[in-house]
């Protein structure tokens, strides 16, 4: 990917420039808590975004993607937004960072990905951060980590239709090699908890069912979890969102609120929960317990959030029949990954019935992803 890169940047613009890179994430668990003020404990992973950038000296960005075969130039005022959902990433970040005072003018760019689109390893996120910690660097604006993941975050509010929180963006940016990172969502407290778990391996099953954020599914589930909270807060003002909110305040108001809005409620607040429980059980090595609590988050995803789909719910039963550690959904659901804790003495023995079950039920074989804990957004040499 590198040198294409490299390649195609010479190519267009006669020279070369710098290289950056940010990474994809998986989460272990703690799916939908991140916009409800709890806990998520996401990763960055060996799959991500490289892009060469150089200033150009104009006021346009020059940018070709080599994913898309695609090339777009546009300014940095407003009213120049593209028209390319994938450019409007870019053209995001730099007006985040120019709303926030700091500085950037015209570049060109070549970038590529290995993340898998649409499998819910968060590719835009990894776009955004790249971008962000790029420019960054390069226009010398000494803004935070933490600032620089809200730039990608109200990237995705503002020009791409997404109300996501801040998880995907936070992982891509402080990721570590061989740590999981506990973030509370509210306070932005986190913790490095090292995960090497010896004997085991995390695979991602991609179902290659296509799921889009922007769609009003996942508007309306967060709609759901604000309208609970309010409910709550008429009895228990100190509770700022969902995740401040004990299950038996839930049930104070269940006469009060949609029976939608309560089941999304009660798997948010479980979940916080379970991430707490995961903490505890990684600090004991103990994986036996967190691949356990994985499943019941799926269930929680799929009965009571309902962003499940047949083909995830199909794999995760698969698993749990192979006597897999740990499955659940990964993502904002609607299709995408299971991520599966899988002993490595039944590791080609899972993978193998999993495809071949697929295929007869599905008529299509899923993709296979063997990630790795690794560090998230930085300069390359």
């Amino acid at each position: 990917m590198k040198e294409e890169i490299q390649k195609n940047f010479m190519s267009l613009f006669g020279e070369s420039g710098e290289l950056f890179t940010s990474a994809g994430r998986i989460n272990l668990i703690g799916e939908h808590t991140d916009y409800n003020g709890g806990y998520v404990f996401p990763g960055a992973i060996n799959k991500g975004i490289m892009a060469e950038i150089k200033v150009n000296g104009t006021s346009k960005v020059k940018a070709y993607s080599l994913d898309y075969e695609e090339y777009v130039e546009f300014g940095l005022c407003e009213n120049d937004a593209p028209e390319q959902i994938w450019a409007r990433y870019l053209f995001g970040v730099c007006r985040e960072i120019i709303r926030r005072g700091g500085r950037v003018k015209g570049f060109n760019t070549v970038f590529a990905g290995n993340v898998p689109l649409g499998a819910g390893l968060s590719s835009s996120a990894a776009l955004e951060s790249t971008f962000a910690f790029a420019l960054n660097e390069i226009f010398g604006n000494c803004m935070g980590k933490f600032e620089l993941a809200r730039i990608g975050q109200d990237t995705e509010h503002n020009y791409c239709g997404v109300k996501c929180g801040i998880m995907d963006q936070f992982a891509s940016l402080f990721g570590k090699a061989g740590s999981l990172i506990r973030l509370n969502c509210k306070t932005l407290e986190y913790k490095y908890f090292p995960f090497n778990p010896e004997g085991y391996k995390l695979v991602l099953i991609d179902s290659c069912v296509k799921h889009e954020l922007a769609s009003s599914a996942y508007n309306k589930r967060r709609q759901s979890c604000e309208n609970a909270a309010a409910a709550i807060r008429r009895n228990h003002p100190e509770v700022e969102f969902l995740s401040d909110a004990k299950r038996v305040w839930l049930d104070e108001v269940r006469a009060d609120i949609p029976q939608e809005d309560f089941l999304r409620a009660e798997y948010v607040i479980g979940e916080v929960q379970r991430v707490l429980d995961v903490s505890d059980a990684l600090e004991r090595g103990d994986y036996e317990t967190v691949g356990e609590l994985m499943y019941q988050t799926h269930f929680g995803l799929s009965r009571l959030y309902e962003v499940s789909c047949e083909e995830l719910d199909f794999l995760n039963k698969l698993a749990r029949k192979c006597e897999v550690t740990g499955s659940r959904v990964m993502g904002g659901g609607f299709g995408g990954c299971t991520i599966n804790l899988v002993k490595d003495e039944i590791y080609d023995d899972f993978i193998n019935i999993a495809c071949e079950q697929f295929k007869a039920r599905f008529g299509h074989m899923p993709r296979v992803y063997e990630v790795v804990i690794s560090d998230g957004a930085r300069r390359l040499g």
